[in-house]
């Protein structure tokens, strides 16, 4: 069956505007008894079907897929084999990262005998109650589609099946095919119509016509319209389309994480991030717009402002989106589309915003860009601000480069001042925004553009959770800049913490053992843990430069140029020093009853906020 399996999987194509191409780059993989003696050996014995990556980390290497299927625009990924067990496991955060940002990923779990006869096996679970149960199941709350193969015969509708969510637009995500590791040394007589090429055609879903109409008639009608873009923009291969309709109708445009780089930073049009991690010129837009029209995006709270963001009491929606689950929320007016179909139908309504509201857009974004330019040159000291280091990478980039990150304040950071150029130029995970992602999200970015330079931005807690993608950028010689930030702890919750009331409890790296709880307030605080990140990428075979400072990043960043395998450059910053938040607001309950005075301040707080949230029905 396994040996079916990869001819079957090496035999997948898409199709797409014309253009075709294979769908599985390759296969990633970590071997164990679930897995060796089936999907590994008929890679072994058919190794130019599918090209075989070796992992060391089972979540890394699904990261590492998924950041591939993103830079591809989801028309290419890699399949995950993995043993039972742990080894099965560890791919379940990985599935969820890609389910919940829609990006496709093919998950092949080992999984114990279908026969059971030599139950229960090295690491197999047993449920009392069930028999047919493994650790497999617990991949259904996050793939898009799962089976488990217990007869060879099986895996021919499965397969299908598969596919079929994989290339969809509108449904793609991890799909999970649990791989009994008996039923993959059996034998079965397949179809040679299975195995042979199979092209599916990805289509650009056209709108419905009395949709179209609807939202056509709602953009005349109103005065203030913002359009705020999403990933389907970018997925969509839609930002020409996009920069056509918003020069001749001058509807400004805000972006979200998944959405920024739909419009050049610069362009007369372009007011940058949205919602809790946005720029003062596009939420001030969106305070008082009268419509909003969402293209390609899924409305989550960071871009709602855990529905803060839009103020106006008369505001209305229209929803562009492949998807139906996001194209009916806050009551809009509905457009099932592929967006840049739906831009190009749009595109010659007859409309134009007022040259007075142009005017306060162009005046706000250029207030903005020059915050971003102060941010970017604080001069802070002694330590510097991590917008410094993000204004140094920021500069020193070029427009096809491509900045990785994922978790922490970084990305909010990120979101607020990265000057884009390049729709594929912003690479942040956002949807789950999994600490640990950077690196080997980075290098699936690197596998899928070679040409580009990669900049993996990680602060030293998502550095702890996963760097062992280095070694696997070494051995696959695909170059990686790692900009380590180390601000010693976990600054992000740390600053959440303090605006709760709780004083950065347990977010700092420091010794415990002389009593201190790790608070920002206390007076003698421990001395911070004696690691050296530095030290430990080194030891993993990185080209490892020590900036103290940035003046030293940006020679550090020149230099790097110049080396051949991944650079890391470390440099420490203040943990304190962060970004305004220019009064947005994210819903993060406090605890309504506290003895802690900073609490009890900060539930107040809570409440008059609370007060601005909406519901768009």
């Amino acid at each position: 069956m396994a040996q079916a399996l990869v001819r079957f999987l090496g035999s997948q194509y898409v199709e797409r505007d014309g253009v075709e191409q294979r769908f599985f780059a390759g296969v990633w993989g970590i071997f164990g008894h679930g897995n060796v003696a089936g999907i590994g050996e008929a890679l072994y014995e058919q190794p130019d079907l599918l090209p075989y990556h070796m992992a060391r980390n089972e979540q890394s290497m699904v990261h590492t897929a998924v950041g591939y299927a993103r830079q591809k625009d989801r028309l290419q990924t890699f399949a995950c084999t993995s043993s039972i067990g742990p080894g099965a496991t560890n791919m379940l955060t990985g599935a969820a990262l890609a389910t919940v940002n829609r990006l496709p990923v093919l998950l092949l779990p080992g999984d114990v005998f279908a026969s059971r006869i030599p139950d229960p096996v090295l690491q197999q679970l047993e449920v009392p109650a069930r028999g047919d149960v493994s650790v497999n199941d617990a991949f259904q709350a996050v793939s898009r589609y799962w089976d488990r193969i217990t007869r060879p015969e099986q895996l021919i509708p499965a397969a299908l099946a598969a596919m079929r969510v994989l290339v969809s637009p509108a449904d793609t995500g991890a799909v999970t095919l649990a791989l009994p590791q008996d039923v993959q040394a059996e034998a079965y007589d397949y179809p040679e119509e299975l195995l042979a090429k199979r092209v599916w055609h990805v289509e650009r879903r056209p709108p419905d016509p009395a949709a179209l109409a609807r939202a056509a008639d709602a953009i005349r009608a109103a005065k203030r319209p913002l359009i705020v873009a999403g990933g389907g923009v970018i997925y969509a291969c839609a930002s020409d389309a996009l920069r056509r309709f918003v020069e001749e109708t001058g509807i400004p445009v805000a972006e979200t994480q998944a959405g920024k780089g739909s419009l050049p930073y610069d362009h007369p049009s372009a007011l940058g991030a949205i919602g809790a991690t946005g720029t003062a010129a596009a939420n001030q837009i969106a305070k008082d717009a009268d419509l909003v029209i969402g293209i390609g995006t899924r409305w989550s709270d960071f871009t709602t402002a855990s529905k803060t963001a839009f103020q106006n009491r008369e505001v209305a929606f229209v929803n562009v989106n492949v998807a139906e689950l996001d194209v009916q929320k806050h009551g809009a007016v509905a457009v099932t589309a592929d967006a840049r179909v739906a831009l190009e139908a749009l595109t010659g309504i007859g409309y134009r915003v007022d040259a007075s509201y142009r005017e306060t857009c162009a005046r706000l974004a250029k207030e903005w860009d020059a915050e971003v330019t102060r941010l970017y040159r604080l001069g802070h000291a002694p330590l510097p601000a991590q917008s410094e280091v993000i204004g140094a990478v920021n500069e020193f980039s070029a427009a096809t480069d491509v900045v990785v990150c994922a978790a922490g304040s970084m990305p909010g950071e990120l979101h607020k001042l990265w000057r884009t150029r390049d729709r594929k130029q912003y690479h942040v995970e956002y949807g789950y925004s999994c600490m640990g992602y950077e690196i080997a999200g980075a290098l699936g970015v690197k596998l899928a553009a070679p040409e580009r330079e990669v900049y993996a931005l990680v602060g030293d807690g998502s550095y702890l959770m996963l760097s062992e993608a280095i070694v696997t950028s070494l051995q696959e010689r695909s170059k990686l800049v790692v900009v380590l930030v180390d601000n010693h702890g976990f600054a992000s919750i740390g600053g959440l913490s303090r605006s709760l009331g709780t004083d950065g409890f347990g977010t700092q790296f420091r010794q415990s053992s002389l009593g201190a709880r790790g608070l920002d307030s206390e007076r003698e605080p421990a001395p911070y843990l004696p690691t050296d990140l530095a030290a430990n990428a080194e030891s993993l075979g990185a080209h490892v430069i020590r900036a103290r400072g940035v003046g030293e990043l940006r020679d550090a960043l020149v230099a790097a140029k110049k080396v051949a395998r991944t650079v890391v450059i470390h440099i420490e910053v203040d943990r304190y020093a962060s970004v305004p938040s220019y009064d947005t607001w994210w819903d993060v309950p406090v605890a309504a009853v506290s003895a802690a005075e900073g609490v009890r301040e900060a539930r107040k707080t809570y409440e008059k906020a609370k007060q601005k949230q909406r519901r768009y029905l």
